[in-house]
């Protein structure tokens, strides 16, 4: 049986030619952090890439220096920051994102009666990134690329409670000392039901007689990659489900858009 073509000399050396070893030390240290959501010492960095310590210790030090890498208050325990993450999402996977959920949102508005948005985590706040209006002459809604605090809104709490361990220890880390802290610790029981219940409901924090309803999107192990909220108004007339019905249908748009 004849052989297939043997590998020509262009093919053999493609990759080789373009290789770029600094470039691939921080990509294979990126790699191997993303695995250990607790970090790694620089040593277990040195032994699972069999490197010399000093090349780890150089390329590390520049992963610190642009916010990919975080290095724990004790100094020699090292994590991936959300850099990646919120990179992602400022192209393609939010935008992917939102050409999903933007005809599901747009169901459950008509359905429902009521406007929802669709929020994505930003380092220490998070980004209003879709927006769906109700039908009618009346609705609250906030705008597209809105900022809004974590700890003060509703799909803010909802990211929290269902934070990974990770970017809880990291947004502790930064908050450490100040008065962000304080209130994220007073809230811990909070988000711990709202972690059990899997949504929030209740007035919202900003506007008077509206209640917020929020549910995460969440990730195959989970944690949440975005909020759904319907600020939900209620009206004199009956062109709405009433908020029980609505959650249930917040919930069933959630659930098609989580990847879990």
């Amino acid at each position: 049986m004849p052989k297939g073509p043997s590998k020509t000399a262009n093919s053999v050396d493609k990759d080789e030619r373009y290789r770029a070893p600094a470039l691939d030390k921080g990509l294979d240290i990126l790699e191997l952090l993303s695995e250990q959501p607790g970090g790694l010492t620089r040593a277990e960095i040195v032994k699972a890439m069999g490197r010399g310590p000093s090349e780890v210790y150089r390329m590390l030090e520049r992963l610190v220096a642009r916010d990919f890498v975080s290095r724990s208050p004790e100094g020699d325990r090292y994590a991936l920051t959300m850099k990646l993450f919120i990179l992602a999402h400022r192209h393609p996977p939010v935008r992917r994102l939102v050409a999903r959920a933007q005809p599901l949102m747009d169901t459950f508005s008509l359905a429902a009666g009521q406007s929802c948005h669709l929020v994505a985590p930003d380092r220490d706040a998070a980004i209003v990134v879709a927006h769906a209006s109700c039908p009618g002459n009346w609705e609250f809604g906030i705008r597209i690329g809105a900022h809004i605090e974590l700890l003060t809104t509703s799909s803010g709490h909802i990211l929290l409670a269902f934070q990974d361990e990770h970017s809880k220890a990291e947004v502790a880390a930064r908050w450490e000392g100040t008065k962000l802290a304080d209130v994220r610790e007073k809230l811990e029981p909070t988000l711990t039901g709202y972690r059990d219940a899997g949504h929030r409901v209740g007035p919202s924090q900003q506007m008077r007689a509206i209640d917020d309803i929020s549910v995460p999107i969440l990730s195959p192990d989970g944690y949440a990659i975005a909020v759904l909220t319907c600020p939900y108004i209620q009206r004199l007339d009956d062109k709405q489900t009433d908020i029980d019905q609505t959650l249930v249908l917040l919930k069933d748009v959630a659930a098609k858009l989580s990847l879990s």
